[in-house]
């Protein structure tokens, strides 16, 4: 491991000579791979991209242009129509309600943003929003997905595992409410989501910490069991009023086992494409890690530590240690408890710091995906020891959706 990781180091320090740090870098060959073992766990599925855990136009069409890839899943309304409108895709589900009414007048008055993109749902108020906006017979038929919450609410809901996202829990509240999406004039109900982060989003094996390992996969076989049973019944409900194009669920942490539900027709994926840290803490798979940030020495307050300048490009989410970025290349480095990552300086101790020079670059791996395109305009794409393109992110070309 320790030779991989200083063949990795190398090939990276080549490609990027030219460049002066703080920079970040896709590895393409670890992309390709990780978008190829995503394909071959959805076992004939197709996946949908997360567009949130990517954030470069380029790179998503790079994926989407593999086998097995179709559509996106975006974040906000503003990204999904300058998507469509930028020929990344002309299937674009949003992963959220948005109560953005600028773009929602714009979806409602051009017909081919209506039939590109799929609005999510979980409660009439949405919709009385989208007509306030414009009135049915005013503007295109929207598309429209219904938010299932896959939340596990064992001891008659006096527990709840997973994150808190729909009202729609039941069967019978997804049935309702589907009754009364097909009611309403200037809608279509074309589908049904479900994401259950507690399964597809919590790692089953944190390191150092066996018993809090082994109650995380007591709740996720648990859950898996009850939502097998339950998105199934939800599903059947809603086919009572409306014809579904599509069953969504999943993520990266999950595409195996949420393929296997014969009630979704396809799973979502995005953050194992770059494999970052928090994805380290997963047994079933682990993607290759591909996206890094590189910042350089500056400092050299002791023999004993090294200090790089910025670094605390920090993960959102509970605020914890999983949340912070890993100092990864060269092995053997480690935050400072006292400082951690910090905005402008990030001391390193470990037993690589005592090697590093002025100058020399320190490679981290971010806690999430998308997030680390927030904070730079380019990715700098590597084969090999090149960089064989630059391309920009979300933030490059002027846009900062969320």
């Amino acid at each position: 491991m320790a030779i991989e990781s200083d063949k990795l180091r190398e090939r990276l320090d080549r490609a990027t000579d030219h460049l002066d740090p703080p920079y970040a870098v896709v590895d393409l060959t670890a992309f390709d791979a990780n978008a190829a073992a995503l394909t071959d766990r959805a076992a004939g599925k197709p996946l949908r991209l997360a567009s949130k855990s990517v954030r470069s136009r380029e790179l998503i069409s790079r994926a989407l242009a593999r086998p097995g890839w179709r559509g996106v899943m975006a974040f906000t309304l503003p990204e999904a129509i300058w998507l469509v409108r930028a020929g990344v895709s002309d299937d674009v589900l949003l992963a959220y309600p948005s109560a953005d009414r600028a773009s929602l007048a714009e979806l409602a008055a051009d017909p081919t943003l209506a039939a590109a993109i799929t609005l999510m749902i979980d409660s009439t108020g949405q919709l009385d929003l989208i007509d306030a906006v414009r009135a049915p017979g005013q503007r295109a038929e929207l598309r429209l997905c219904l938010d299932l919450d896959a939340s596990w609410r064992p001891l008659r809901g006096r527990v709840h595992v997973g994150v808190r996202r729909s009202p729609v829990h039941s069967a019978r509240a997804a049935g309702a409410l589907a009754a009364t999406v097909t009611g309403r004039a200037g809608f279509r109900l074309v589908g049904l989501m479900s994401y259950e982060a507690q399964i597809a989003g919590l790692g089953d094996a944190p390191p150092g910490q066996t018993l809090l390992a082994g109650a995380i996969r007591l709740a996720q076989r648990g859950s898996y069991r009850e939502l097998l049973a339950r998105r199934g019944a939800a599903v059947a409900a809603v086919r009572e009023h409306a014809d579904l194009e599509f069953v969504n669920g999943g993520g990266t942490g999950s595409v195996a086992a949420t393929s296997a539900d014969p009630a979704v027709t396809e799973v979502t994926a995005g953050s194992g494409l770059y494999g970052p840290t928090l994805f380290d803490a997963y047994r079933a798979w682990r993607p290759t890690p591909a996206a890094f940030f590189a910042c350089a020495v500056v400092r050299r307050p002791t023999p004993e530590l090294a200090t790089v300048l910025g670094g605390g490009w920090i993960a959102s989410g509970p605020a914890a240690d999983s949340r912070l970025p890993r100092p990864w290349l060269p092995a053997g480095l480690k935050l400072v408890g006292t400082e951690g990552a910090g905005e402008v300086q990030t001391p390193l101790s470990g037993a690589a710091a005592s090697t590093l020079n002025i100058g020399d670059r320190v490679w981290f791996r971010h806690a999430k995906a998308g997030e680390l395109c927030e904070r730079v305009n380019e990715l700098h794409l590597v084969e090999g020891d090149a960089v064989v393109a630059t391309v920009p992110t979300y933030r490059g070309e002027g846009h900062a959706f969320l």
